[in-house]
């Protein structure tokens, strides 16, 4: 069982099944019903890291939509590969909107929620009315299939690679080792350093003495924790898995996106940002903030008022 969470007073889950699966889905903001926001997080993380937007969104006016994924926390984790691929997570973001009866919504979405987020763009654009994504820029749809491509360039030890070329190798080390790695993984002031021989993630699950500072104090990781004690890691490793079959999918897709979109990156961030980032978004506005990968839940505060002011160019 997931511990109920109670930091920061976070809003229970409901279950809602859509889709052919169930979703567990956090709200806030009820009472300004008909102006929708939903936030997609991450891998390997949960609706809990959107814990300091929430009631700042709610506050300023906004029903706020934070559901796990497919793979998540308390909501359904499908055995078959294929049921994480591009076409089955837009299809859940689209069916949750009919849930609540809304034509679309503003999007937010970080790391592989961002992913998520700019493929429901070109997928279903007329449910996406702005976008708002963190540290993970649009990813260009080249001549090669996605992981062909990264295995050429950095190896089969790189983690998306080796989740494919490996499979079950590193769900079952994860799920062996969850509290350290995600202890070791949630930091922030990490030198940036020439990786180890191996499977980075991998490292750092079984690494003894982390880099960095953490970022959330032990109640809030524990949180985390017990949601992929819960879920296990191979429902949100087979999101690598589908890579080269969602490069299929977009073949004939319109690569740009048209909805007004606010980029936020970390610069301390791993991920280089897209220098051709407003080729493929036109209407794009970009904010770097001085922190890592975990934006949200590194600089909350730089956050929010990032968000709420880019939002608030659209409410006047």
């Amino acid at each position: 069982m997931i511990q109920e969470i109670k930091s920061l007073k976070f809003p229970k889950s409901n279950i809602i099944s859509i889709n052919g699966i169930e979703l567990g889905v956090f709200e806030a903001g009820k009472e300004n019903i008909g102006n929708p926001i939903v936030l997609c997080h991450g891998f390997p993380e949960h609706a809990f890291s959107w814990r300091y937007q929430i009631p700042a969104l709610a506050k300023a006016g906004y029903h706020v939509i934070v559901p796990n994924q497919r793979g998540y926390g308390n909501s359904s984790c499908p055995k078959e590969v294929t049921a994480y691929d591009i076409t089955h997570l837009t299809d859940d973001l689209v069916a949750l909107l009919d849930y609540y009866n809304y034509r679309d919504a503003v999007f937010v979405g970080h790391d592989w929620g961002a992913n998520v987020v700019w493929n429901l763009a070109l997928l279903h654009p007329e449910r996406v009315n702005k976008i708002l994504n963190l540290a993970l820029p649009y990813q260009e749809r080249g001549e090669k299939p996605w992981i062909q491509f990264m295995e050429e360039i950095f190896g089969e030890d790189f983690y998306f690679v080796h989740f494919n070329k490996k499979p079950g190798v590193a769900d079952a080390l994860l799920e062996n080792h969850a509290e350290n790695f995600l202890r070791n993984l949630f930091r922030k002031n990490v030198p940036l350093t020439p990786p180890e021989p191996g499977m980075l993630l991998m490292n750092l699950a079984k690494a003894e003495k982390p880099s960095g500072e953490p970022i959330m104090n032990d109640v809030d990781l524990s949180v985390f924790v017990s949601a992929f004690r819960n879920s296990g890691f191979n429902g949100a490793i087979n999101w690598y898995r589908n890579l080269d079959r969602n490069w299929h999918v977009l073949a004939e897709i319109d690569p740009i996106i048209k909805q007004p979109t606010l980029m936020i990156y970390g610069n301390l961030d791993m991920i280089p940002k897209f220098e051709r980032l407003q080729d493929f978004v036109p209407n794009l506005d970009v904010i770097s903030l001085e922190c890592g990968h975990h934006i949200q839940q590194e600089l909350p505060q730089e956050t929010n008022e990032s968000i709420l002011k880019w939002l608030a160019k659209f409410n006047g």
